[in-house]
């Protein structure tokens, strides 16, 4: 993707619609062979991200992060004979956004991530910024064998001096790997695809195969134009325009980053029980998000191979919770399905960041990390279908393990008046990584929760509660420790969540520096960054107005 200062105004829309689509016919040219760059001093050949500490206190424990040195956007997210490889948006040479590389880690649970050398690295001619990748299985392209198929990426260049292209013109390229994404070689034929006349915001390509077509299909943007552009191939070389996604949802910021994804719906969908499936568009606005700055809204409906139809979806002006969307919180941006990941079910990775601040967030010598990956499921709400969120199985499975399997557990009923009541968990919940189940019954309290990463008194720590009389699910971060570096670090954010039974269910994975809140009966997930003091690791039960019931388990996956 590309940065823009959400203070400055945006470029001019363009006239998309009569955007004439230019697929270049590059398959009578021959491959670069030409050896791809090595890895610069400033990353290493391959390590995995230190622990946190007193002098690195917000270094994530359990989020993908590089070594060093600045990452933003997942890219390129693919599964591949056990391993997951996400690439990434990534400055090898500085700790802000700039000389953008696809960085590389992989992992074999999602929770453990080793740093490779840079994948692709930008160069004074051109910047490598978002894509995705797929494996050729059938050697469509050409570029590998029957019996040693390419890994395939397709991604934006950002042209420079000396570029194929004018210098700030986006279009659409490959590169492709024949040793398991170790290294990369670029498609002499580049770019593969552009429009004309050319854009300054064309980018954010991202592949989903369409069994019925029997090809692929390509989503990408017109940014500043809030236009999602699809097109289709049958090698991955030559591309076809289909139609243009716009006029619905969110309008407020630069669109980026689109998916295309066909899911199973819940329970069947039908009201036989028979099964269904919808077309989901993920797409992500910054700014204009629903908790301010960056966000991930979607929408449902039917992609008949050409266009795709968006259902029940809100009209451009309309309130922001109109949209749906997929996080309520400040720091969930650019998420895309990881290629290939089993389970059936999408597992998406997302930046953990937010363009409101991400270029002043206290950390050195790294800056930024990627949320938990996170399963979709789809269901039906009330008279519309929406996207449920959980933390993906895999990753899951390797939190338990990295505790050894030991879970603690505490009820307690506590008392607050006008002014809030607490009560110490004790030793058993004061870890700086730990992944929480949580049911809240408030009761006659008029708001009731948890302080994490807290002081002793509660007075300090990040607050997650549910306000009763509202019906409101709410992670406040306002005293949660370091937020003096940007006036835009908002502090708190919330959304609606019905109670059921009188209960509201919780499941939290607290980090160094963030923590993620999943209603796992609802639709509704929560993702902040925040900066607590290393002291302050106390976990307190808290009740305003009333006595409240608190049930907590704690998987303990760090000190």
């Amino acid at each position: 993707m590309f940065f823009q200062n959400p203070a400055k105004t945006f470029r001019p829309a363009l006239c998309a619609a009569a955007a004439v689509v230019v697929a270049l016919t590059a398959g009578c040219t021959a491959p670069d062979v030409s050896t791809p760059q090595p890895p610069t001093p400033d990353t290493p050949s391959a390590a995995s991200a230190a622990a946190p500490s007193a002098g690195d206190p917000w270094r994530p424990g359990v989020h993908l992060s590089a070594e060093r040195n600045w990452i933003n956007d997942p890219n390129g997210l693919v599964y591949e004979n056990g391993t997951y490889h996400a690439f990434y948006q990534h400055n090898p040479h500085g700790n802000s956004w700039g000389n953008m590389s696809w960085g590389h880690s992989t992992s074999t649970d999602l929770v453990h991530w080793t740093q490779q050398p840079v994948a692709m690295e930008a160069s004074e001619a051109e910047e490598i910024f978002s894509g995705s990748i797929v494996l050729d299985k059938d050697n469509a392209s050409g570029l590998g064998s029957a019996g040693d198929p390419p890994m395939v990426a397709l991604y934006t260049s950002a042209y420079g001096k000396g570029g194929a292209r004018p210098a700030g013109i986006q279009a659409q390229s490959l590169a492709y790997s024949l040793d398991h994404g170790k290294s990369w070689q670029k498609y002499k034929g580049n770019p593969v695809l552009d429009l004309a006349p050319s854009s300054k915001n064309f980018r954010d390509p991202k592949l989903t195969w369409y069994e019925p077509g029997k090809y692929w299909v390509m989503t990408t943007v017109v940014a500043d134009a809030q236009v999602v552009k699809l097109f289709k191939s049958t090698d991955l070389l030559h591309w076809e325009f289909l139609s243009d996604f716009s006029g619905v949802g969110a309008q407020g910021g630069l669109w980026e980053v689109p998916e295309l994804l066909q899911m199973d719906v819940a329970g069947g969908g039908n009201d036989n029980g028979s099964g269904l499936k919808k077309w989901v568009m993920l797409l992500s606005i910054n700014p204009g998000g629903i908790a301010g700055g960056s966000g991930m809204q979607y929408f449902v409906g039917e992609f008949d191979g050409r266009k795709f139809t968006a259902e029940n979806a809100a009209a451009p002006g309309a309130p922001l919770s109109d949209s749906q969307w997929l996080d309520y919180g400040a720091d969930f941006y650019a998420a895309n399905s990881i290629n290939g990941a089993p389970g059936g079910k999408p597992v998406l990775l997302g930046w953990m960041g937010n363009w409101d601040y991400a270029q002043h967030v206290p950390t050195t010598p790294w800056r930024g990390a990627m949320a938990v990956p996170r399963e979709l499921e789809l269901v039906r709400d009330g008279g519309r279908y929406a996207l449920r969120s959980g933390i993906a199985g895999a990753a899951a499975e390797a939190l338990g393990r990295a505790a050894g399997g030991e879970v603690r557990r505490k009820d307690l009923t506590v008392a607050g008046s006008a002014e809030p009541g607490f009560e110490p968990l004790g030793g058993d919940f004061s870890a700086r990584t730990q992944l929480l189940d949580v049911e809240l019954e408030p009761g006659e309290a008029s708001e009731a929760g948890l302080v994490l990463r807290g002081s002793a008194d509660g007075k300090r720590g990040l607050r997650i509660s549910y306000e009763r009389g509202t019906g409101t699910l709410k992670v406040d971060r306002s005293e949660a420790g370091t937020s003096n570096f940007s006036p835009l670090f908002s502090p708190y954010h919330q959304a609606r969540v019905p109670l059921k039974d009188g209960k509201v269910r919780l499941r939290i994975l607290l980090d160094s520096s963030s923590v993620e809140v999943f209603t796992p009966e609802g639709t509704v997930a929560i993702t902040d960054a925040f900066y607590p003091a290393w002291d302050d690791t106390e976990t307190l039960a808290f009740s305003r107005g009333g006595r409240a019931k608190v049930t907590i388990a704690s998987t303990r996956v760090a000190s």
